[in-house]
């Protein structure tokens, strides 16, 4: 096994998953080894309610199936000041170490916030036990902000977080591309790049598009031949993406800590691809 097969190692075993609060969800987390991280999104639909729910049921199973939870607070579902209070009391109460703070996909907020900065401050005001505070970023741009307010909120957040995730991207030299450029920008938080797990094709090209990914759908349309890859594989799983990043995860002015998957609820799909990979770093398929 040579270097960068033990860096991809790492960050494999690090990696952990996002879901999404479903009335099945509870039980379907048997799939994952005790003690993982696991984040939990929130709906612009159904609140912020069901994804704190969840977060108190999760910590009242026995130690043998307890998890590291990982909590999406996002802004424009928060009413006000008095609302984010309650929520940060919930969360301690529950021994949370790690949030999420995105600013969501809520077309219209709760209430008072609608970014995540001025939640941020607000949590840096009323005081909190949170060790880790993660922040969005959209490594190929957001469709209702442009990329300079983009930067300017990666920087102005910074000194409220302790990492980053970015979104969803097929174009791994487009992603290193983007590090290396916040970098330059005075941006070092710690970088869990996001992984599409293990998921359908229609699905994943639906949601890519929806959420602002769509300069890598443009790129796969240009590269026939990977979108043809892309597209035959069913599911579609991101070993191409893992390969493209490989040569840079050794990078130190990157800083990639390890990933965060997109499992789409599809947890049993996307949890084996992680330890079936984990297993081919390791070098055990040769054992």
């Amino acid at each position: 096994m040579n270097n960068n097969q033990k860096i991809v190692a790492g960050l494999l075993r690090r990696a952990y998953l996002e879901v999404f609060p479903t009335s099945t969800i509870l039980d379907r987390l048997v799939h994952i080894p005790r003690h993982a991280y696991v984040s939990i999104t929130c709906s612009p639909a159904k609140g912020l309610e069901p994804t704190l729910e969840l977060v108190e049921k999760l910590r009242a199973l026995p130690e043998k199936r307890q998890l590291k939870l990982i909590p999406h607070i996002a802004a424009r579902m928060i009413r006000d000041k008095g609302h984010l209070r309650e929520i940060l009391a919930r969360l301690e109460a529950a021994r949370v170490e790690s949030i999420f703070v995105p600013a969501g996909d809520a077309p219209k907020p709760a209430g008072e916030y609608d970014n995540a900065l001025a939640v941020l401050r607000d949590m840096a005001d009323i005081g909190h036990n949170i060790e880790d505070v993660g922040i969005a970023a959209h490594p190929e741009g957001h469709p209702l902000v442009d990329d300079r307010e983009l930067l300017e909120f990666l920087q102005q957040k910074q000194p409220f977080a302790t990492y980053l995730v970015t979104q969803m991207c097929f174009d791994p030299q487009a992603l290193v591309e983007w590090l290396k450029r916040i970098r330059t920008a005075g941006v070092t938080l710690p970088a869990w790049i996001g992984l599409p797990g293990v998921a359908d094709v229609g699905k994943l090209l639906s949601l890519s598009l929806r959420i602002g990914v769509g300069q890598s759908v443009n790129m796969l349309k240009k590269q026939k031949g990977l979108l043809r890859r892309v597209i035959s594989t069913r599911p579609y799983q991101p070993d191409d993406l893992l390969a493209g990043l490989e040569p840079h995860l050794d990078d130190p002015e990157l800083d990639i800590p390890g990933f965060h998957l997109f499992s789409f609820n599809d947890i049993e799909r996307t949890e084996r691809w992680r330890t079936e990979s984990l297993a081919k770093f390791n070098g055990e398929h040769n054992a």
